[in-house]
């Protein structure tokens, strides 16, 4: 080994091992991710169908807490409801809230919000292989799915974000699309006293 390569190893090989060292994964994402006690903000939805050439498009708020769950409030096109806990997923009506039956593959997409936005490695790992790159402030996270009912539906999921999760976008087998933004998510300490009665119902 001539001089100058001698000089140069122990610097690349150190510089190697501090960026492994600093390397951002998956239990370093989950901690950012369940540091927040609740999260809400707007949502964006589109659904790209191969037969249509434009999106179908829906907007709303949603309300995610660490304990409790998650609240999706649609508010465009329609006004719907929807709280998604461990015991599933659930629509509100005139007579509270109604359990969704029969909503297999639902409530497998609901377990992953719920997984992804609480930073809940292993439920993402029970169903999805990740894939994580980036820093704690910009990472992508590719899940692609393990069970043989994902693997009919789903052919890679794409997530994006920062302090909080910014982008999810579902590719399917069947070549339709989901994007769902999340553009301005804010943390806070605690539910107000409406989401708490709504998680309470």
């Amino acid at each position: 080994m001539n001089p100058l390569r001698r000089l140069l190893a122990p610097l690349v090989l150190g510089l190697l091992a501090t960026s492994q060292a600093q390397a951002f994964d998956l239990d370093q994402l989950g901690a950012q991710l369940a540091t927040q006690a609740v999260v809400r903000g707007p949502f964006i939805q589109e659904k790209h169908l191969r037969a249509l050439d434009r999106p179908l498009s829906s907007r709303g708020q949603f309300v995610l807490s660490a304990e409790r769950g998650l609240l999706w409030k649609l508010r465009s096109p329609l006004q719907l409801d929807y709280r998604i806990d461990e015991q599933g997923v659930a629509r509100r009506t005139a007579d509270g809230w109604q359990p969704l039956a029969g909503q297999d593959m639902a409530a497998q997409q609901s377990r992953l919000f719920l997984a992804v936005l609480r930073g809940d490695r292993s439920g993402l790992e029970r169903d999805f292989e990740p894939r994580l790159s980036g820093s704690s402030d910009a990472w992508k996270l590719q899940l692609r799915p393990r069970s043989l009912l994902l693997k009919q539906v789903f052919d890679v999921i794409h997530i994006q974000g920062g302090a909080q999760v910014e982008r999810i976008e579902l590719l399917e087998t069947q070549g339709d699309r989901t994007l769902l933004r999340l553009p301005q998510s804010q943390a806070d300490d605690a539910l107000n006293e409406r989401e708490r009665d709504a998680f309470a119902d």
